[in-house]
């Protein structure tokens, strides 16, 4: 696809860069005059996605996480994808309240929590090879408020 404009970001697999890539990402969305509710929306599901692969993709070793956020016309395009360890069942992970972590009391929410924030969640996922979470969402021109 060709996107209007685009940035990729790579982070070190710590959980401090999390906040990082949910900024940079609302900085980049920023150009086209998102409201503040969309901004929050795009921020938490950087940082569930990110999160998830700095947790779960990496079990807590340092890697790098690639953040990826593109738009054409008033659709957002953002991909976070790591080289971890994969998904054994994507259904079975995106279920409400599943962590493959009890352990660490992670809630499970993550994907519930994308899905609810963007219009569109897929995830890619092979096992060693790792994750690959795409989600779009359309921003709202002043005309379509």
């Amino acid at each position: 696809m060709k996107y209007d404009n685009e940035m990729t970001l790579q982070i070190a697999s710590k959980s401090q860069n999390e906040a990082f890539a949910r900024v940079a990402v609302a900085a980049f969305v920023s150009q086209l005059n998102p409201t503040v509710s969309e901004i929050a929306d795009i921020k938490t599901a950087v940082s569930e996605a990110v999160t998830n692969a700095i947790i779960h993709g990496y079990d807590q070793k340092e890697d790098i996480v690639e953040v990826f956020c593109g738009y054409c016309g008033d659709i957002v395009y953002i991909e976070v994808r790591d080289n971890g360890r994969g998904i054994e069942d994507i259904m079975q992970a995106r279920q409400p309240l599943y962590t493959s972590k009890p352990e660490m009391e992670r809630s499970g929410m993550g994907f519930t929590v994308m899905e609810t924030f963007m219009d569109e969640l897929n995830v890619e996922s092979q096992l060693g090879i790792g994750t690959k979470v795409r989600m779009t969402k359309k921003i709202k021109c002043d005309s379509d408020l």
